[in-house]
């Protein structure tokens, strides 16, 4: 084939072939375990031990402590989320049945113990084998130190490998779909005879969507020290911005008892306004003028009545308004409401382990990387998240409810104009919204930066291993960067978002009639939407995308906390609180919230449609997963179990 093997790899495959003829590949009859041509699996080791020994490019260490921290930091993205998912978290539930809503806060906490879990159990672990690929990596290495389970490594690999996957893609696609909607509500509050802010259009959502995924993959390309950048730019930013929001919210309450007067907020016209509305007797809703503007309610003088803030706990149907106190909002309510509110709480909290796939890129792995795992979910999670959640949630009132916020594509921007508006005079706090809405953009790019690269570089890891198309194996010989795998990804991931975007205001949160005929008539803004009832008897699509995330997340974490008892399992250095009980505890809560998408439908726990269109999504990918590993097998030469431990192949799988 007009090459030779070098005299380490000569050797290396003397060790591991198994004896046999000379294939012709510089194996002379000095090496008496040559491979038999009769053998593909092994020939198809030869094979990848020769892929290693090409001067093919290479990832290069480049990453320090806080390069690492400032990547799964910029996944987390306390500063985006709270903007782009407390929609989908106040509309959690069934239409017409209360919402789950009043846990959201709770279910925050619990999701945040199962991650720190799950965090512990990649930290320790990642201590063991540092190297690209994550899980996919630490599954084959976990299976091949142990002297009888060895032969299942590929197994082991391949399924964690998959099953993330159902992660790792569908991540990228939740990101484009909410920075669509987050770009609709901006355009329709600057121009709302375009666009309507609140319920921007399917078509436009869907070309933002598709716009961001390329862009985004583009930097991607860019290289690790550009993607790094980025993201500690990012984190300072949105951090920033996000202490400032929360104390602001924290301060309108506080200064606004109730029968004291404020702000009364519209969300068609997304402005604030002083006094009660009007409301039409038949059916509630606020009446209007020529403009849109909603109009006063009079009282006997034919004055406008002011309007005053309360905090009820509820409407006349159960369905939630506001907390009455602080208590409220940290409280239980319902154990199932905050075992639901967590199956989508962890969608915030993902993307810790994000810098256990970038051990290629580390300067010094095994010290730095499981120091990034848990500083990002601390400081992010336990920090940012509680606090600005507490505050958000905190804030609600009559003005501005738990309803208004789940008939809202931004809630969060709403509250930033009324708290600007508090804080700057009526009128002007649309321009402390657009600040912060620069800092959530700015995020947004930082977030889906860090997941593509995350995805890619797991995806990368299985095509070097040969367990995908190995084109997604290879590396862009000057950025260094896996391009192939991260264009692929952005494709996916425009698609995806094109479907989250197609019902985004299904189910509980589908829009009244009102509100449906008020939007712009064109194929931007009203394009997709029927009737209330028609759209409350489909599922939400951007909910049932991000919880099929969300199982693929529950899979990848439960299987990692497993993974972490095996690697620890014969080891002389085995802790039993950090090897066995706390990734235990990891495997059970992972567990939970997996039982919860299929129990919560059939004990009227919660929304129906959406986490059983994700069961079925995942059940979906896992055969085809099946389907793809016996046929890949079987046209590779492949056996499903070791003959012998691949210790060369898993250190080429590392660098």
């Amino acid at each position: 084939m007009g090459f030779t093997l070098t005299s380490h790899y000569r050797k290396e495959v003397c060790i591991h072939a198994g004896g046999g003829t000379n294939l012709g590949m510089g194996l002379t009859s000095q090496c008496p375990w040559a491979i038999h041509r009769g053998q593909p699996n092994k020939i198809q080791i030869l094979r990848r031990i020769f892929m290693a020994d090409q001067k093919a490019p290479q990832m290069q260490a480049t990453l320090g402590l806080t390069g690492l921290t400032a990547n799964a930091m910029a996944l987390i993205a306390p500063g985006a989320f709270l903007w782009l998912t407390f929609f989908i978290q106040a509309t959690t539930g069934v239409a017409n049945q209360p919402s789950t809503a009043p846990a959201m806060w709770l279910g925050i906490f619990l999701s945040l113990l199962l991650c720190l879990a799950t965090a512990v159990a990649y930290a320790e672990i990642s201590k063991l084998y540092p190297g690209t690929g994550s899980s996919y990596y630490y599954a084959e290495q976990a299976m091949l130190s142990k002297d009888k389970a060895f032969k299942y490594a590929r197994i082991a690999k391949f399924i964690v490998g998959w099953g993330s996957h159902l992660y790792y893609w569908v991540y990228p696609g939740v990101m484009v779909a909410v920075t669509g909607l987050f770009v609709g509500y901006i355009v329709g509050f600057l121009y709302p005879n375009f666009l309507s802010g609140s319920n921007p259009g399917p078509v436009f959502t869907s070309l933002v969507a598709i716009v961001f995924s390329f862009f985004v993959a583009w930097i991607a390309t860019r290289g690790a020290g550009a993607s790094t950048a980025v993201n500690i730019a990012v984190n300072i930013v949105q951090i920033s911005a996000l202490v400032v929001f929360s104390v602001l919210a924290l301060g309108y309450r506080s200064s606004h008892p109730s029968g004291a007067p404020a702000f009364n907020y519209d969300g068609q016209t997304l402005a604030t306004y002083t006094y009660q509305f009007a409301t039409n007797p038949k059916d509630g809703s606020v009446m209007r003028d020529s403009s849109g503007n909603p109009l006063p309610l009079l009282d006997r003088t034919g004055k406008p009545v002011p309007f005053t803030i309360d905090y009820p706990a509820t409407d006349s149907s159960g369905n939630m308004l506001a907390h009455p106190n602080a208590a409220s909002v940290i409280g239980v309510h319902r154990w199932s409401w905050v075992f639901i509110q967590a199956t989508v709480a962890i969608l915030i909290l993902v993307g810790f382990e994000s810098v256990t796939s970038m051990g290629g890129e580390a300067k010094n792995p095994t010290k730095h990387i499981p120091i990034a795992v848990i500083a990002s979910l601390l400081i992010q999670g336990l920090f940012c998240y509680l606090f600005e959640y507490f505050c958000a949630n905190y804030f609600l009132n009559s003005g501005y409810t738990m309803q208004s916020a789940a008939t809202s594509a931004a809630p969060i921007g709403d509250m930033m104009i009324i708290v600007g508006d508090y804080l700057l005079g009526h009128g002007h706090g649309k321009y402390f919204m657009l600040a912060e809405a620069i800092t959530v953009f700015l995020a947004l790019i930082g977030t889906t930066l860090a997941c593509l690269n995350t995805g890619a570089r797991v995806t990368y890891a299985m095509g070097k291993d040969d367990e995908v198309p190995e084109h997604f194996g290879l590396l862009h010989a000057k950025s260094l960067t896996p391009h192939r795998s991260i264009w692929t990804l952005a494709v996916i991931s425009a698609v995806i978002g094109v479907i989250a975007l197609s019902m985004a205001f299904g189910d509980a949160g589908a829009p009244t009639d009102a509100s449906i005929a008020a939007l712009p008539h064109n194929i931007f803004s009203s394009f997709g939407y029927s009737t209330h009832d028609k759209m409350a008897a489909l599922p939400n699509s951007l909910l049932a995308v991000t919880l099929t995330s969300n199982f693929g997340t529950f899979i990848l974490y439960g299987l990692s906390c497993v993974l972490c008892i095996i690697a620890y399992s014969e080891r002389h250095d085995k802790h039993v609180l950090m090897h066995y009980l706390i990734p235990g505890f990891g495997v059970l809560a992972n567990l939970t919230c997996m039982a919860f998408y299929l129990a919560g439908p059939f004990f009227n726990l919660g929304t129906k449609m959406e986490p059983l269109t994700a069961l079925g999504i995942a059940a979906l990918w896992g055969l085809y997963g099946a389907v793809y590993f016996i046929r890949s097998s079987k046209a590779k030469g492949k056996t499903a179990l070791l003959e012998a431990r691949e210790t060369v192949v898993s250190k080429q799988s590392a660098a």
